[in-house]
């Protein structure tokens, strides 16, 4: 018999939140593990679970923060988006309050204002980030 390969679904997180000084900026987290960099939070969808709660509890694994999640960007499937495997991302915006610890798979935390980020990113989250900020100017 056949046996077919499909994509894993996983689900990252813009995190929204306001900085010290009071400027709008978002979550980015530099990964413990393999492929290393800064990334947006998430991680792979467990069985019996939804993207939105796979997308919540990721969020709080590596973020220490509960959030609430306001709406999907995209669903991003190049199958070269991760280079571990073929995933499948759904996207969301979610806002957050508090302090963010980095916990599980995060190195270390860093909330970024727009412009700070300027450098390269893990998975495709580059790609991710210029349709948020693309979106953001739209609204």
């Amino acid at each position: 018999m056949n046996k077919y390969k499909n994509p894993s679904p996983t689900v990252d997180v813009i995190i929204e939140i306001e900085t010290k000084d009071g400027q709008q900026g978002i979550i980015l987290i530099k990964r413990k593990n393999p492929p290393f960099g800064w990334a947006l939070p998430g991680g792979f969808v467990d069985y019996g679970e939804t993207l939105e709660q796979a997308a919540v509890r990721e969020a709080k694994e590596e973020t220490s923060l509960e959030i609430q999640l306001e709406c999907q960007l995209h669903t991003y499937s190049d199958p070269k988006r991760d280079p571990r495997k073929h995933t499948i991302s759904t996207v969301f915006i979610a806002q957050a309050k508090g302090n963010p610890v980095a916990s599980d798979d995060a190195q270390e935390i860093k909330v970024f204002v727009g412009n700070q980020v300027n450098f390269p990113l893990a998975f495709d989250h580059e790609k991710i980030l210029a349709d948020y900020f693309g979106r953001k100017k739209q609204t």
